[in-house]
């Protein structure tokens, strides 16, 4: 026969079972809600008329490669009497504009704060599209200033995306 204690017992223990899955739900349902929220906000930023019209600028950009894009449109960097300085002028804005935002994305790709789906089934076209347009500038920065990490989080960006379309493509 069970007595009293034992069922105390078995209640108190299911109620424990019972609260960790309730707070484990309820924490994967906060994790996701906060990665749709970021991704939202990151979408907001990504259609404000000042992206926009930086990443239509940089997109209109023509040039073969690094040193086309620099002797069209000016040198990334200027020595000056105050050391090195960026230069100023729209076409650069247009791509550090493009290529902040991408990396920052891709930052928060690689630590898990943006959910790869959701952010594969918003960004990936654009994506595409600026990396393929930015590669030259960064490759060429990398090499001319001995900077492997330019770009890097973009680059990321492009292959974590590439490899979910793939996926997808095999998926149906």
């Amino acid at each position: 026969m069970v007595d009293i204690q034992t069922v105390s017992i078995a209640i108190a223990s299911a109620s424990v079972v019972a609260g960790v899955v309730y707070y484990a739900l309820q924490l994967r349902h906060q994790i996701r809600q906060r990665q749709t929220d970021l991704v939202t906000r990151l979408y907001s930023t990504f259609i404000s008329t000042e992206f926009l019209d930086a990443s239509l600028k940089f997109g209109a950009l023509e040039f073969k490669d690094y040193e086309d894009f620099v002797n069209k449109y000016g040198p990334i960097f200027y020595v000056g009497k105050y050391g090195i300085t960026l230069g100023d002028y729209p076409e650069l804005r247009a791509f550090l504009m493009v290529d902040n935002f991408f990396n920052q994305v891709g930052i928060l790709l690689h630590r898990g704060f943006i959910d790869a789906g959701l952010l594969r089934d918003v960004f990936t076209y654009r994506v595409e599209l600026c990396w393929k347009k930015a590669e030259p500038i960064i490759r060429g920065l990398r090499k001319e200033f001995n900077q492997p990490e330019a770009g890097k989080w973009f680059e990321y960006l492009y292959n974590e995306m590439q490899k979910r379309k793939q996926k997808s493509v095999k998926n149906g």
